[in-house]
């Protein structure tokens, strides 16, 4: 059987779960409006390894292989200053509270097997996934190993606010649930700002993606992309 996007479902309702622990998310102020300007080509990467993520408050849930999608692997990669900030980002929230990593590097057989699947779909809106592209000066953010798809947990248990990973609707926008007072909007929040504060950006096109040393990285902040596409060592 084949696999299928936003399968396996490893989240919980946030509101569900915040309810039954009896808590409230830490209010945090709201999402501003968000830009995507265009994105620079790569011209000067950087030679920065790719690292497995390890650390006891970021779970690794490795979506696309437990679907089984054939060119997914094991565990999560991502560049070593990338994974160092996600490091910092979980040290820095609330007692309780961690993180949980649906994705990180996606290598371009991946990139492309979800792309074909995905595109088979007439309903799916364009621009979801990332075209494949082999030019190095263009590489699609996960394939840099500078982009990480994830969520908050709670006592381990991973949130969906609002939707879960990969959902195929208006409501995975980062700030669609903006006008919405509750605990999906509240998780977002959480999320965004504990990001943002440690030099990551948001696509906002989805409240689950975020990037540090990408091209939209770099279009952002007005630097320069560090990262062209990454490479797994055979060591």
């Amino acid at each position: 059987m084949s696999p299928h996007l936003q399968e396996p479902r490893l989240t919980r309702p946030a509101t569900e779960i915040l309810n039954a622990a009896g808590l409230t998310v830490p209010p945090t102020s709201p999402l501003p409006e968000l830009v995507d300007p265009p994105h620079p080509p790569v011209v000067n990467p950087v030679d920065e390894p790719l690292v497995a993520v390890d650390h006891r408050r970021i779970t690794c849930l490795e979506n696309y292989r437990l679907a089984g999608w054939q060119h997914a692997s094991q565990g999560c990669l991502l560049r070593a200053r990338v994974a160092e900030r996600l490091g910092r980002v979980a040290d820095g929230l609330p007692d309780r509270w961690g993180l949980a990593v649906f994705d990180g590097y996606r290598p371009f057989a991946l990139q492309v097997e979800l792309y074909e699947a995905a595109y088979a779909d007439p309903n799916l809106p364009p621009g979801f996934f990332a075209e494949p592209d082999n030019d190095p000066t263009t590489p699609s953010p996960h394939l840099t190993g500078g982009s990480v798809d994830l969520t908050l947990s709670l006592d381990g248990i991973p949130l969906a606010p609002g939707t879960g990973f990969d959902d195929l609707t208006a409501k995975a926008h980062a700030t669609a649930l903006e006008t919405e007072p509750g605990v999906d909007r509240d998780i977002r929040r959480l999320l965004y700002h504990a990001m943002v504060a440690q030099g990551f950006v948001i696509f906002d096109g989805e409240w689950w993606h975020f990037e540090y040393g990408t091209r939209r990285w770099a279009a952002v902040t007005g630097q320069s992309p560090h990262y062209g596409p990454a490479v797994v060592s055979e060591s």
